[in-house]
């Protein structure tokens, strides 16, 4: 009986001494993994950014947009002085009649004046949501071709997310290792004149 509690103690210490051969090997070959895992995700972890001032100046399509915008901006702008002209022009005439008017004329001067106020300001807030919703729609539209040029430029260079920077943003400091305006600007002027 002896003999059994020894060996039975002895086979426990044994097993113990495996076990805990078996936890701290294990233990150290996650430890390997998880700094295998670190290091290959550091390597894999890339950032790049443009100028959106450089993008602005130098995208021959976003010069296109904007001097449409300017222009349509432009010809809002007659269409409304136009009406302002004839507006003004009617007023001076009912200024001329002055006293002569009879009532039922200062009346109905009065409601065409009123009529041409609500037309004016119905016109303008017209073009003005036209003039907006144009320019949200080249917004998006730029935004989307940058996007799509970016998704497929970035097959090749696999960052891992590219920032737009412009002065007064978040971004605080920047090493141009990272800075891609460049192909960016050389890749959206090349699909452009493409089409």
């Amino acid at each position: 009986m002896k003999n059994i509690s020894t060996i039975l103690a002895v086979i426990s210490l044994l097993l113990i001494a495996v076990l805990f051969y078996l936890f701290f090997n294990h233990t150290e070959q996650i430890k390997k993994i998880s700094a295998t895992a670190k290091r290959q995700a550091t390597t894999a972890f890339r950032i790049a950014y443009f100028d959106i001032d450089s993008l602005e100046a130098h995208y021959t399509y976003f010069k296109d947009i904007l001097s449409e915008v300017k222009e349509r901006e432009n010809s809002m702008n007659a269409e409304l002085g136009n009406m302002e002209k004839t507006y003004q022009k009617k007023i001076s005439e009912w200024q001329k009649k002055g006293t002569s008017m009879s009532q039922a004329e200062s009346e109905q001067a009065q409601q065409e004046y009123t009529l041409m106020q609500q037309n004016y300001q119905s016109r303008k807030q017209s073009l003005q949501e036209e003039l907006f919703k144009h320019n949200e729609d080249m917004k998006s539209n730029i935004r989307k071709k940058i996007e799509d040029f970016l998704r497929d430029y970035n097959k090749q260079k696999n960052y891992s997310f590219v920032f737009s920077y412009e002065p007064g943003s978040f971004i605080y400091s920047k090493d141009t290792v990272y800075n891609i305006t460049q192909d960016l600007i050389d890749g959206l002027n090349a699909e452009y004149k493409k089409k």
